[in-house]
């Protein structure tokens, strides 16, 4: 074996650039090109080069409540799918395909009809929504 051919070992060495460590990785100016915002470490995020910044132009308007709670709805009409005297709860919506993920809860509302005796547990239920199921001879569980 002779010295021009020796070999580093298989993973041994980096392959990414080492940008702005010195000498030792690049030299100089470290692969930044010479002064300029480019070679500063560090931008403000959402900086635009001067140019009035995206989230200024947009319009503001209304609130946006952070604690929020958002609720799968399920209307009566997708209930009437299940068998006479069965009991729906968000784990058998989710089986059966109805709701996907019930975020922060299931709210029934009265859209549609329903004619088979049901109990329905869910987080919220719609005035309409309870007096369809308790006139089809069902019960209403607030979880």
């Amino acid at each position: 074996m002779k010295l021009h051919e020796l070999k580093a070992a298989e993973g041994s060495r980096s392959s990414r650039q080492r940008i702005g460590r010195g000498m030792g990785s690049k030299g100089k100016t470290s692969g930044r090109g010479q002064k300029g915002q480019k070679a500063r470490s560090k931008t403000r995020l959402g900086f635009e080069g001067g140019q009035m910044p995206f989230y200024r132009r947009m319009p503001k308007r209304g609130f946006t409540n952070i604690n929020r709670k958002e609720f799968a709805i399920v209307n009566l009409s997708s209930l009437d799918q299940f068998d006479d005297g069965a009991e729906v709860t968000p784990e058998t919506l989710m089986e059966a395909g109805i709701v996907k993920n019930a975020k922060d809860g299931i709210k029934v509302l009265g859209n549609g009809e329903l004619n088979k005796k049901l109990t329905v547990k869910a987080n919220k239920f719609s005035e309409a929504a309870k007096s369809a199921i308790e006139n089809a001879g069902g019960k209403i569980e607030v979880i």
